[in-house]
């Protein structure tokens, strides 16, 4: 296992100005140098925290060509009554993004969509594609994309912070989307402190849950923030289990919209196989 402490620190850095910008309403973070011959992501983070890698991560994993215009919300506490209020600061980064051209939009922040259940989630999103003019998914729809590409009929839900009243409208967005759910554990971890709770203490948590349950033919990881992507592969292989985890699963999608097939091997299935 790799020195998560450490590689967040490295990765902290390189974000550069990116991240210390976080208080700006929207920042592009795309490369003055890069070639964008394959196409440009718009992509709206729900927050900006110093110490979550995700979008260096995902920036880091894309295939060249691939051109990243990010945006930012300021979620700070992640209760029901925040997450409902968001859906207005949502459009307007989606439009943002539209007028720079995005040729797909990626919507983090999976909490909101999944409270308003897929039919509800689906119906302002298309609305969204319409006025605007841009292909764009949520993490949410990504998620279950991702589920239904790898056959995973039923999960074991590990999500940070949210408590057993929001994990439950959590597991019933994915089985009205025709997905069962074991159980969504939740790791206690206060909300602005889930980029820094260290991989070990995710793989251990993981683990314990698994053993705790039966039936489940995959694990999905609820949030970027959850510093797991680099332990994907060796969950699998210690568990015996696909793994479904945020960043990974959205750059599958954004390679997928895109038109473009290119596996990257050590970060679990998903990404080395490309399912369909």
């Amino acid at each position: 296992m790799h020195d998560g402490g450490s590689r967040r620190r490295f990765l902290a850095a390189a974000a550069g100005t990116a991240l210390c910008a976080a208080a700006a309403p929207v920042l592009n973070v795309t490369s003055a140098h890069a070639a964008n011959w394959r196409g440009v992501v718009g992509d709206i983070k729900p927050n900006a925290r110093r110490n979550d890698s995700s979008l260096v991560d995902m920036i880091r994993l894309l295939p060249q060509g691939i051109g990243v215009v990010t945006a930012y919300l300021d979620l700070k506490e992640g209760t029901r009554e925040e997450l409902q209020s968001t859906y207005g600061e949502y459009e307007k980064n989606v439009a943002w993004l539209a007028e720079r051209h995005c040729d797909v939009i990626s919507i983090e922040g999976a909490p909101p969509f999944m409270l308003l259940g897929p039919a509800g989630e689906a119906k302002l999103v298309d609305s969204w594609k319409q006025k605007y003019k841009t292909d764009m998914f949520t993490s949410s729809q990504n998620q279950v994309n991702v589920l239904r590409a790898m056959k995973i009929k039923k999960i074991l839900g590990i999500t940070a912070s949210f408590g057993p009243d929001l994990n439950r409208s959590y597991g019933k967005y994915f089985e009205d989307s025709g997905i069962g759910v074991v159980a969504m554990e939740g790791i206690d971890v206060a909300f602005n402190s889930i980029p820094d709770v260290p991989p070990q203490t995710i793989y251990s948590f993981i683990r314990k849950a698994v053993l705790n349950h039966k039936g489940m033919d995959g694990i999905y990881i609820l949030g970027s923030g959850l510093d797991v992507l680099g332990l994907v592969g060796t969950l699998e292989q210690d568990l015996g289990l696909p793994v479904v985890q945020a960043i990974a699963a959205r750059i599958w999608e954004i390679q997928r919209r895109l038109h473009i097939r290119q596996p990257i091997k050590g970060y679990g299935t998903l990404l080395e196989t490309l399912p369909t």
